[in-house]
């Protein structure tokens, strides 16, 4: 590239500059936070209520775990989590409904695929990774333990 080639880029990003929306990046975190504290809130509210009904601390952890993510999957094939992460962004992807959502939001796009080649192929694109490296830092650290400490 020329000089002149680069001095021509840099004044057609500056004038681009004028026509780009600006971020709301305060209004941005201030919504995650809160949304995101809001799922935090309902998800402790489960685990209470667990409890209250006798069941000890660790299996309270589990269900309430798997009611969370049957929560955010749930909702993501209604197609209401999607609305939620579009106006939380960070605030909805961050909590374990994110997690359902991203499992199951592959999955909903490839449905007229057929349910096999397409909503469970689909549903393992970001699933499969995470259970394979959770798998194997699961049996790294079940050897490190068993052997070492």
């Amino acid at each position: 590239m020329t000089k002149a080639n680069i001095r021509e880029q840099e004044a057609y990003s500056a004038f681009l500059e004028d026509f780009r929306p600006k971020r709301a990046t305060l209004r941005n975190i201030v919504v995650a936070f809160f949304v995101g504290g809001l799922i935090c809130t309902v998800g402790q509210g489960v685990l209470t209520y667990i409890m209250t009904r006798g069941i000890p601390l660790k299996q309270a952890y589990v269900l309430t775990s798997s009611i969370m993510v049957f929560a955010g999957a749930f909702l993501t094939g209604l197609g209401v989590y999607d609305k939620i992460g579009s106006f939380a962004g960070m605030g909805a992807a961050l909590p374990i409904t994110g997690f359902a959502n991203s499992v199951v939001s592959p999955a909903m796009e490839f449905k007229r695929e057929g349910f096999v080649l397409g909503v469970g192929a689909k549903m393992f694109q970001v699933a499969g990774p995470v259970i394979v490296y959770a798998s194997l830092s699961a049996t790294v650290v079940s050897i490190l333990k068993l052997y070492v400490f």
